[in-house]
């Protein structure tokens, strides 16, 4: 999306950090020694991890766009929801639930989540994956961050998550491209997330959160489910499902905007 909170998870992570944590700061190819070391004593292969660290230098534009990134709103939640809560996005978006109505059927069956919240994610995040899913090197972007010492240990974990994206087969090397936080795919997953709750609901043997919308929607439909969302109950502010949000995104006018959005797409 194209005002984002700095990642979907940040403050609600559960991958767990590297136990022997790297050091981070100084010479940045020890570092990387040090990092390809937790990988291999986490399972990664080794060539993954020659791979993805071959030639690999930290990424200046990256650590400047984290040290002037603020995690919250500055805009009210009626400002910010008149710039996204809009009839284009609306229109697309009951179409595309028109298109996809038996798969998401299926995963509002299976998940409990209603079909309406799920376009609303889908489409706030990157306008149905049709709008800035990132550009970046996830690996090259991680490292980075995991290098630098503000939150080293929480970005030493997504990095191992992402070598373990590769590792399983789910998205080539190539393919790992995301924000500046390492957000992966059409819902912005972090790699601990993509790891943790996501599922190949395509049935071809990968997890695929950049090209698969039976993934993408069924992967988000799980992460609230694990979180303890009830099926069939409201999910307003003031609500226990509004509360499951928040291991979505923090922000309460984020999630009154993404309530906002289901209900407009729920009118006739």
């Amino acid at each position: 999306m194209l005002l984002r909170p700095l990642g979907i998870l940040f403050c609600t992570l559960s991958f767990a950090a590297p136990a022997g944590a790297a050091r981070c700061g100084g010479d940045f190819s020890a570092f990387l020694g040090s990092m390809g070391r937790e990988a291999a004593a986490a399972g990664v292969s080794q060539s993954v991890v020659d791979r993805s660290f071959a030639g690999l230098t930290p990424d200046g534009a990256v650590l400047a766009f984290d040290r002037r990134q603020r995690s919250t709103f500055r805009k009210s939640f009626e400002e910010y929801a008149a710039t996204r809560v809009v009839p284009a996005r609306i229109k697309r978006a009951k179409q595309l639930m028109q298109r996809h109505s038996a798969l998401l059927a299926r995963i509002e069956r299976q998940f409990g989540v209603p079909a309406t919240l799920l376009m609303a994610i889908w489409t706030l995040e990157t306008d149905n994956g049709t709008g800035d899913m990132g550009k970046l090197p996830v690996i090259r972007t991680l490292a980075t961050l995991a290098y630098d010492c503000r939150r080293s240990e929480l970005f030493q974990g997504e990095l191992l998550a992402a070598l373990q994206i590769v590792d399983r087969g789910d998205l080539p090397l190539r393919d790992l491209i995301g924000a500046y936080a390492g957000e992966i795919g059409q819902t912005q997953f972090l790699p601990s997330s993509y790891v943790k709750y996501g599922i190949d609901y395509d049935g071809n043997g990968h997890v695929d959160l950049r090209h698969s919308v039976p993934d993408v929607l069924a992967s988000t439909a799980n992460l609230l489910k694990t979180n303890g969302w009830r099926a069939g109950a409201p999910f307003g502010e003031g609500t226990p499902n509004f509360e499951v949000m928040s291991e979505w995104n923090r922000s309460v006018v984020y999630r009154k905007t993404l309530v906002l959005f289901a209900m407009r797409l729920g009118e006739p």
